[in-house]
């Protein structure tokens, strides 16, 4: 795993591990890491992080509508195939 260091100002009043939430949650939200990916780089268990991303907006499903409607399509189509 990389390790990043970063230079804040003082006024930046966020601890390290919110710090890592607040990245992880992003990296998560853009689908650039899976839930289980991002909960390890926040120092969280699966559970406490899919509460946390909850709680601070963050949707659970990281993929845009329009995967999620042609999903839906898809899998109408193939119902009436069957």
């Amino acid at each position: 795993m990389k390790e990043l260091t970063i230079k804040l100002p003082n006024s930046v009043d966020f601890t390290n591990q919110q710090l890592a939430f607040i990245i992880a949650g992003l990296l998560y939200e853009k689908g650039k890491l899976s839930l289980g990916q991002a909960a390890e780089v926040a120092g969280l268990s699966k559970k406490t992080f899919t509460e946390l991303i909850g709680k601070n907006n963050i949707s659970i499903f990281n993929f845009p509508p329009f995967d999620l409607n042609k999903d839906i399509y898809l899998q109408r189509a193939s119902d009436y195939e069957a």
